[in-house]
């Protein structure tokens, strides 16, 4: 029997960036960000926090990139938006952001992002649809979390709680039950390479 064989395991994901050169993760940083500040664009107002499509997004790159290359990606986009560039919800740009209502948000979502990557990394991932949908759960829940423990500290827990979370549960199931269908297509498509 040959050992060697049965220990490997199959890469977390199709994209396979952990074994790409350093120019390869630099142009897949560059795109993820792109895909970041894009999904920022999807919005839902709501008051204080607007409902976008950037936690599907960074449980996307977190499952595709890996926890490292995930967080680095995330981090980066932040820091665009940071820096001026409109990449954060709805086009808005500038340090403000990072004081303000959706500042627990933005701090969460490098944390969210490493938590679907290392959870795919552990097989939480497009080979495995509802540990996958699980994952993206997680690093919802942790947004959710970080943002309102953020918000409480200017608004109140409880009205925290039902302007910053409970709007946005039904949501981030939605969009962790499409991130886990995409997940397994992307994985069913590598497979037929």
């Amino acid at each position: 029997m040959n050992t060697a064989a049965t220990t490997i395991r199959p890469s977390f994901s199709p994209l396979g960036l952990a074994d790409r050169s350093v120019l390869w993760q630099v142009a897949a940083v560059a795109l993820g960000t792109l895909f970041l500040a894009l999904s920022s664009y999807v919005e839902v107002p709501m008051v204080p926090v607007p409902m976008t499509m950037q936690t599907f997004a960074v449980a996307m790159v977190g499952a595709l990139y890996g926890w490292r290359l995930g967080g680095v990606t995330i981090v980066a986009w932040l820091i665009e938006g940071a820096a001026g560039l409109p990449v954060l919800s709805g086009g808005a740009a500038g340090v403000i952001h990072f004081a303000g209502p959706t500042a627990g948000y933005l701090f969460a979502f490098p944390i969210a992002g490493a938590i679907v990557g290392w959870l795919a990394e552990q097989g939480w991932n497009g080979n495995k649809p509802v540990l996958a949908f699980l994952a993206a759960i997680a690093g919802n829940l942790t947004c959710l979390a970080l943002g309102c423990a953020w918000l409480a500290v200017t608004i109140g827990a409880e009205p925290a709680f039902f302007h910053g979370v409970a709007p946005f549960l039904l949501g981030a199931v939605l969009k962790s039950a499409l991130g886990a269908a995409a997940l397994a297509g992307l994985q069913r498509v590598a497979a037929k390479r």
